[in-house]
């Protein structure tokens, strides 16, 4: 578990997140979840867009650059959508719907993630 903070806004965009970082972990990402909580998030590491395929609920995704800068987002992406592709993204944070607006995330934002790996 690692903590995600919105370091240019001092906000915490989610304090309890796991990594996807294997061809299983990206593969699958929060299938066969029913929601994710306030507080939750997913990182899914080497990944420029998502997909929606066979989820349940909708989720907000941040997409960040190597740099750890926020490079866009999908705001209440829903089942069976897709998001478009963020060529410069090196990994997505997938959270509840809302977190985008609460986390004040902004295109340019530094990103903080306490025990995280190097992009």
């Amino acid at each position: 578990m690692v903590k995600i903070l919105n370091f240019t806004k001092n906000t915490v965009i989610a304090s309890r997140a796991d990594i996807a970082d294997t061809f299983l972990s990206r593969l699958l990402g929060l299938l066969g979840r029913r929601a994710l909580k306030e507080g939750e998030a997913l990182i899914i590491r080497q990944c420029q867009s998502i997909h929606m395929f066979f989820m349940l609920f909708p989720i907000d995704a941040i997409f960040v650059g190597s740099n750890n800068a926020v490079v866009g987002w999908a705001e209440g992406i829903k089942p069976f959508q897709l998001s478009r592709i963020f060529w410069k993204a090196s990994y997505v944070i997938e959270v509840p719907v809302g977190t985008i607006s609460r986390a004040k995330v902004s295109q340019g934002d530094e990103i903080s993630i306490e025990n995280f790996f190097e992009p």
